[in-house]
């Protein structure tokens, strides 16, 4: 894919500019805390309501039904069907 330019002759990309909302997330089986990236003129619930099937999940750790945490990562895609409920983290 060759790069377009606009009348000033600079590249452009489209690049989509998301802020982090720190959330907690429920599946049947796991309790997720991390990160989903909303689009600045978006709710949490746009994103959950948009045609992907999965939704990225950054900075996630991820706990058991006993509340142990069992595996921690950088990226998690979630699978937005699994998702029972959904909290945004209150700012620290």
């Amino acid at each position: 894919m060759l790069p377009t330019y606009d009348d000033k002759g600079k590249i452009f990309t489209p690049v989509v500019t998301k802020k982090p909302v720190s959330v907690t997330l429920q599946t049947a089986t796991h309790r997720i805390i991390g990160n989903i990236h909303v689009r600045h003129d978006h709710r949490l619930k746009d994103e959950l309501d948009s045609a992907e099937a999965f939704i990225a999940v950054t900075n996630a750790k991820i706990y058991d039904a006993n509340g142990s945490m069992i595996l921690q990562s950088s990226f998690l895609a979630v699978q937005c069907q699994q998702i029972i409920w959904i909290i945004p983290n209150e700012e620290e």
